[in-house]
């Protein structure tokens, strides 16, 4: 192993050598991988579960900070909280990640990056389902890296109450609130979610301190409200509604003490009619997601509204004991308002087919198809599919081997559409396929994937004959490139007090020319450790080691890599009310950027109370 691999493994296992927990991810189900409800173990798709209580142990506030749990993700921040941040998935960048909020599409059409994830609180999620591999054969576009789904809780039954609070570094302050009333008939849950925080600046050279420079503060006020009622024991209309409302100050490209600032108010709605009966459940959804931000610099101000909307049904018919089909349709139309509107449409048939067989060669065998097709009035039309195989060994106990292809391709955005510099651009959709192999032996995963994408839609800079940066736009970049690497797993539990956690992630991402993209890590290694051994007391420890990278392409601008990070949590039960938390993030005070020029948390402290009825 690497001798700066072995040293920062050896370094997160002695900063405190008596950690470690217990859950487990059996009896999870999960909804994303065809569009139904499934157990997790009967899933043939490569997928990974957060779970509530891993955010709520560790008390993390980003969903980002949750997703960096998982093997083959990323994170890249210019700068602290509510500064932009992106999510790479095995080497694939935000914009190529599906992200939906109770099935809702949180991807912002206006933008250039995909989700907005540093608006995305971790407050109020019963579970995070990360997708892996091309997925556009079950959901369409913008999943060819793969689909991020995000639950948020259910009302519990009678009435339930909770409320904490944080405080901490940086004079941050987080507030947490939410009450539910559900009976046999009806239910009716909200929760809001408040975050402040002065910051630090967002962006200062390498190797200087941050407080040399101005704070970057931001504020975050989200809401969450899910009501559903039951018209007969096989209809029932359930409604969601999420608000997200921000502010963030931030720093021009090398202004660490700029003034600009952003706000942003978004919203998400759906309502969904669900019938079920002996030969199907069907549903049936109306969805519309709402984008409106604006920046404020000395260059002026700058607005984006934009807003999706999509109408649909699925249904899904079993037969044959544990086979299924689910088969449906959707239209969407995608709109940026401004002084010139800018729209185009979808609309999409799908179906999926699921058969097992049990007892095949030795255990049960799982064949999953899919199968969709996407017609736009902007590109051509496109039909892409999926087909997942796994495979439960019965002699070996715990042995599993499951592989995905599938087919995918991502569409530009309308900002990439009607680019300033050129008008109405003529970047056409970037084309994907991947698949994966992944063999499970008990507490061990090793997965094999390979990614090819065609014609990727990337930025292009333009020059004068004197070799000057004059600007530049978002085009099609010819040829293929190719991305493939190793993701190994493991989770156990030691005795009936300790848990870990660790992942290790090779990366081999290289663009049409054969030379290495930009931003992402050759290796990186995570690691977990719980411990519950002392009665209504649990201490945590997770870290991660980031290998090479560069900050362009080709390995060429600065060395953002080679770092280790650790962070430190304790939780103590009061009560069965009533509980206590502390946290230290970066416990070394490790100096590091993800994204060159851009500053990330120093050692920071927070502290915090939960009450719940």
């Amino acid at each position: 192993m690497n001798p700066t691999i072995k040293q920062s493994l050896v370094t997160l296992l002695l900063l405190n050598s008596h950690l470690v927990a217990t859950e487990t991810l059996k009896d999870i189900t999960v909804t994303s991988a065809t569009k139904s409800t499934q157990n997790i173990g009967q899933v043939t798709s490569n997928i990974e579960v957060i779970t509530a209580q891993e955010i709520e142990e560790k008390h993390l506030t980003t969903v980002a900070q949750a997703l960096n749990l998982i093997s083959g993700i990323g994170i890249n921040s210019n700068g602290g909280l509510g500064q932009t941040t992106s999510v790479n998935l095995r080497g694939m960048s935000s914009k190529r990640i599906l992200v939906l909020i109770d099935g809702i599409r949180y991807n912002d059409l206006t933008g250039l990056n995909g989700a907005p994830f540093s608006h995305l609180m971790a407050s109020d999620i019963a579970q995070i389902e990360v997708l892996k591999g091309a997925q556009s054969g079950i959901w369409g576009a913008d999943a060819s890296a793969g689909v991020i789904n995000i639950i948020t809780k259910s009302a519990k039954e009678g009435f339930s109450f909770h409320a904490s609070e944080e405080f901490g570094s940086f004079d941050t302050n987080k507030i947490n609130a939410g009450v539910s009333y559900k009976t046999d008939k009806y239910y009716l849950k909200l929760n809001h979610n408040r975050v402040q925080t002065n910051g630090f600046s967002a962006q200062a050279p390498k190797g200087e301190n941050i407080d040399h420079f101005e704070d970057d503060a931001y504020s975050n006020r989200t809401t969450n409200i899910k009501a559903g009622f039951t018209i007969t024991p096989n209809n029932k209309i359930e409604i969601t509604h999420t608000t997200i409302d921000a502010r963030s100050d931030y720093d021009g490209y090398q202004d660490p003490n700029a003034t600009n600032h952003s706000t942003t108010n978004n919203e998400f709605s759906s309502i969904n009619f669900n019938h079920v009966d002996s030969f199907n459940k069907v549903n049936i959804y109306a969805k519309k997601s709402t984008f409106d931000r604006e920046f404020v610099s000395n260059f002026g101000t700058s607005p984006f509204k934009g807003e999706v909307k999509e109408y649909g049904l699925s249904s899904k018919i079993p037969y044959l004991g544990d086979n299924f089909v689910v088969w449906g349709g959707d239209y969407k139309e995608f709109e940026q308002q401004g002084d010139v509107t800018k729209k185009y449409d979808n609309q999409a048939f799908f179906i999926t087919n699921s058969n097992t067989f049990a007892g095949a060669i030795g255990g049960t065998t799982i064949l999953t198809q899919s199968i969709r097709h996407d017609q736009y009035n902007k590109f051509d039309n496109k039909t892409t599919g999926k087909i997942g195989l796994k495979h439960i060994h019965s002699n070996i106990k715990g042995f599993s081997i499951s592989a995905n292809y599938g087919t995918a391709y991502n569409v530009p955005t309308l900002n990439n559409l009607f680019d300033p510099l050129s008008g109405n651009s003529k970047i056409t959709p970037e084309e994907t396929t991947s698949w994966d192999l992944t063999a499970h032996y008990k507490d061990m995963k090793i997965t094999y994937f390979d990614t090819k994408v065609k014609d990727m839609i990337d930025y292009k800079s333009s020059y004068d004959a004197e070799g000057n940066w004059i600007g530049g736009n978002y085009d099609n970049v010819q040829g293929t490139s190719k991305i493939k690497g190793v993701e190994v797993g493991y989770k156990t539990h030691i005795g009936d007090d300790f848990l870990i956690s660790s992942s290790y992630t090779y990366l081999d991402a290289k663009n049409s020319d054969k030379k290495r993209l930009s931003r992402q890590p050759k290796e990186s290694v995570k690691m977990a450790i719980d411990y519950y051994g002392i009665e209504d007391l649990h201490l945590g420890i997770d870290g991660e080691y980031i290998g090479e990278r560069y900050s362009l392409d080709d390995e060429q601008g600065q060395q953002t890599g080679k770092y280790t990070v650790a962070n430190f949590n304790a939780n103590y039960e009061v009560s069965s009310q009533m509980s206590v938390y502390g946290k230290v993030n970066n416990i070394t005070d490790k100096q590091y950027q993800t994204i060159d020029g851009y500053t990330t948390s120093p050692r920071a402290i927070y502290g915090g109370m939960k009450l719940s009825y």
